[in-house]
């Protein structure tokens, strides 16, 4: 009678066990999956269409419902003439392939920076870095037009850009966008340099922050990673941001390092600083909602003129 109830036990123990791995297994297997694709681009439209698309073919087979793309996924010129001829509108060729891919694999797309051709654009010959979110049914649900333009020299670092050469700032925010991993506010590269602009969109609703990038060598290796990690820890989000990778062309390369940082700030993936590739992370709001109810921030914050204080006493 003895070893019966030990072995009821015993077998009541190991029951439990497997319940609970099976309970884990199927919540894990129910959050959403996002893929992060990092990119090595040229300004070969046609090649850089194609590699796209086998890492987004690649996201897929292994589980993503969401697929992630860097900033300039379409191209990256060699100077202001060619990044101008190669742009296109939002109906052209290459978001047209983009929507049919989303409709094919039935999965959703952010298009972290296409060169979008603006609405004077024959008179002005400029430019949108366009952040372009489509969905499964291959339509487009979102786009973002970057407000922060890099206009940056160091020279002391090799670093010189001047986006607003042959670029427009966008307007304004966009209100984040609901998608099958979480509700998505949308920025673009530099704009990850600007807390104010990461609270905004949390404060309407973002749970996940996305900075598409193609950040350069020197400043990568010196403010990527502690940038995205700063943006998830003060806003609690996760902070999804595909980024470009190596040489572009003879004056052109990106640092990679294709990130997403969970609410507590650990980097959950990370795709590596030397080739394209591919990088899978499961999006878990509800840790994330627990995280903010135990570490409410937003309620602790004070009100805008309680900041602005300062500003009267200069």
């Amino acid at each position: 009678m003895l070893f019966a109830l030990s072995s009821s036990v015993e077998i009541g123990a190991l029951l439990s066990v497997w319940t609970s791995k099976l309970f884990y297994r199927m919540s894990s297997a129910c959050r959403p999956c996002a893929a992060l694709c990092q990119l090595s681009v040229t300004a070969d439209k046609q090649a850089n269409l194609c590699a796209a698309q086998d890492l987004l073919e690649e996201a897929k087979q292994r589980g993503a419902c969401m697929a992630f793309l860097p900033e300039a996924f379409d191209y990256i010129g060699s100077g202001r003439e060619e990044t101008l001829e190669l742009s296109e509108t939002l109906a052209g060729h290459t978001i047209t392939r983009y929507t049919q891919m989303a409709r094919k694999l039935d999965m959703w797309l952010s298009l972290g920076g296409f060169h979008e051709r603006g609405a004077d654009w024959e008179a002005e010959q400029r430019i949108y870095n366009c952040h372009v979110v489509i969905n499964n049914q291959g339509e487009i649900v979102s786009t973002y037009r970057k407000c922060h333009l890099f206009d940056v020299e160091i020279p002391d670092e090799g670093v010189s850009l001047n986006e607003s050469a042959f670029t427009v700032p966008g307007p304004s925010l966009v209100a984040p966008v609901q998608t099958p991993v979480g509700k998505l506010g949308l920025g673009v590269c530099y704009d990850l340099r600007f807390p104010e602009f990461s609270l905004a969109l949390q404060k309407s609703g973002a749970e996940i922050l996305t900075f598409p990038s193609a950040f350069t060598v020197t400043t990568g290796a010196a403010h990527w990673e502690v940038l995205l990690r700063a943006r998830a820890i003060e806003n609690q989000c996760y902070v999804l941001a595909a980024a470009q990778v190596g040489r572009h062309h003879d004056g052109r390369s990106s640092y990679g390092h294709s990130l997403a940082v969970d609410p507590w700030g650990t980097v959950a993936a990370d795709c590596g600083g030397e080739r394209a590739g591919v990088a899978l992370v499961e999006v878990d709001l509800a840790r994330m909602r627990t995280l903010r109810r135990n570490m409410p921030l937003h309620e602790h914050r004070r009100d805008a003129a309680f900041y602005a204080g300062l500003e009267g006493g200069r």
